[in-house]
């Protein structure tokens, strides 16, 4: 067991996981299975195809750090929290210069991020995203926010908490969550690149008026 700790990681229960893994291997009615039946095969397929895939993601993002190591833009998208090597040179190719964008709903509407209300006369519908924008730049921007989410101690995941604190396990309440989000992930990256300093983390507090009011730092709202 103690051979296995380093492979499970260092922030859960270790000797319950193991144990826990071992009994449900133990017990499975899906065990033991041929080595040579097809769900092995199959099994042994697919684990072959997520190693290729990795291959290919290390290799792109070896070539991104290699192209773009020493562009300023790049040093500036790389300290936000979600934005590795691909992630910023997908911004980078996809949007371009930000700077060309005076304010950071523009590049909202650019990435299709902006809100847009569904009306036909007198019927005004929903109000969402318009998702008329840049579709692969969106899909970075979704990327990313979840990535930061999983980060400690930063203002994505401090505002992702706060948004579903309410009801955790609400599905529609963490799909709004990851959009606001992304969205916020969409003027950061805005704010960085048109200020030229790298993010610096700050946390959203809520007012006894019920607005919402910047703790510490800077980062985008």
């Amino acid at each position: 067991m103690a051979k296995a700790w380093p492979i499970i990681g260092r922030k859960v229960g270790k000797a319950a996981l193991l144990a826990d893994i071992y009994e449900t291997s133990r017990t499975s009615v899906g065990l033991p299975v041929d080595p040579d039946s097809d769900a092995i095969r199959m099994f042994r397929l697919v684990l072959s195809q997520g190693r290729a895939l990795i291959q290919h993601r290390n290799a792109i993002e070896a070539r991104a750090v290699e192209l773009l190591s020493d562009h300023p833009d790049y040093r500036l998208l790389i300290s936000i929290p979600g934005i590795g090597p691909i992630n910023a040179l997908a911004v980078l190719a996809e949007a371009g210069d930000l700077r060309r964008f005076r304010h950071n709903r523009q590049f909202l509407k650019f990435c299709g991020m902006d809100l847009a209300t569904v009306q036909s006369g007198s019927f005004r519908g929903r109000t969402k995203l318009s998702k008329y924008g840049n579709a692969r730049l969106r899909r970075t921007l979704w990327i990313a926010g979840q990535a930061a989410v999983l980060k400690p101690a930063n203002s994505f995941r401090d505002k992702f908490e706060r948004y579903i604190s309410l009801d955790r396990r609400n599905p529609d309440l963490r799909r709004k969550a990851y959009t606001a989000i992304a969205a916020k992930m969409a003027r950061t990256i805005h704010a960085v690149i048109k200020s030229g300093e790298p993010y610096r983390p700050f946390f959203e507090g809520v007012s006894p008026g019920g607005r919402t009011s910047l703790t510490s730092g800077r980062g985008g709202a």
